[in-house]
């Protein structure tokens, strides 16, 4: 019988046991810190890019606004002059016999009255393109998809032609009557409704007697104030910055919405230089609804972030 002597050197080496969880995962690569923050940096980049093409316009109106007439014209875009806002501000609301206020109003009824009859005829709208079914309800949707393809700016001879036959040209139903119709915001208001409003709490409430249109108003209608709020914001800034639209069924003056009447007052400073201050610090005044509607709806639309995420 034949002995084998073992070595050491004839026992071939094992690698080193390593714990599971120090091996490195088979499948994904770790990304390196510097991928990581170039990444952040571009990204950090670009939206620092847009910040700045989104306000410098706004920060230039607002250094022009607190100039003089002189100083306007003697002074860099960016630079102080002799700080005039408030003299500039009076000068506004008190020309013409305040015809300015005249204006503000104006924008501020087509604005918030329109918007809201437009925001909830598009809730009411939208809910029951969701909730109910009848006869050739998808073609309908589907043209009033239609109707968002369509310029503003392409209808408006129609509508003016149509406003001349009821006789309401140069009044204030010729702003109003136009701002109801929204396909965009019936088309939102769909979306919302399959996403905020369960089926199952509708059906409990029929079972408990509730009528539809109490339904609607009692259930339905505060569920869906995110999306009530989102389509009334929309609206509010397409009627405040409607320009077009007003300078085609308007002619007297008293009914003109702010940027009309900013733009008239615009046309003639060729010959009166001094309506640039009017017009510039007109121009920062009414910026001033819109910003205050921005950050005053932010919390319904919070609100609605987590909407449906719980069963």
């Amino acid at each position: 019988m034949s002995t084998h002597t073992v070595t050491k050197e004839s026992v071939p080496a094992q690698a080193p046991a390593v714990p599971s969880e120090r091996r490195p995962a088979a499948t994904g690569r770790r990304r390196s810190p510097a991928h990581v923050l170039l990444s952040k940096g571009v990204v950090n980049g670009v939206l620092l890019l847009a910040a700045f093409y989104m306000l410098m316009p706004v920060s230039w109106l607002l250094f022009a606004a607190t100039k003089n007439h002189r100083d306007l014209f003697a002074t860099g875009g960016f630079s102080f002059g002799d700080f005039n806002l408030f003299a500039n501000i009076h000068d506004v609301l008190t020309f013409n016999d305040g015809i300015y206020l005249r204006w503000f109003g104006n924008s501020l009824l087509y604005s918030v009255v329109g918007s809201a009859a437009s925001a909830l005829l598009c809730t009411a709208t939208g809910y029951a393109f969701d909730k109910y079914d009848f006869r050739g309800k998808e073609k309908l949707f589907g043209l009033v998809l239609g109707g968002v393809l369509v310029p503003a700016t392409v209808i408006q001879l129609p509508m003016y032609l149509l406003a001349s036959k009821v006789g309401v040209v140069n009044t204030y139903w010729a702003i109003l009557l136009p701002a109801l119709v929204n396909p965009f915001g019936v088309y939102l208001a769909r979306v919302f409704s399959e996403g905020y409003v369960p089926n199952e709490v509708l059906e409990a409430a029929r079972v408990d007697g509730a009528g539809e249109l109490r339904t609607f108003r009692r259930i339905s209608l505060p569920m869906l104030a995110p999306g009530f709020m989102t389509i009334f914001l929309f609206s509010f800034t397409g009627s405040w910055n409607n320009f077009f639209g007003a300078l085609v069924m308007l002619n007297d003056d008293s009914l003109y919405p702010v940027n009309l009447g900013l733009f008239m007052w615009n046309t003639t400073t060729s010959q009166q230089p001094e309506f640039y201050s009017l017009v510039i610090t007109g121009s920062l005044i009414a910026v001033i609804p819109l910003i205050i509607a921005f950050i005053g709806l932010q919390r319904f639309w919070r609100s609605g972030l987590t909407a449906g995420a719980v069963k």
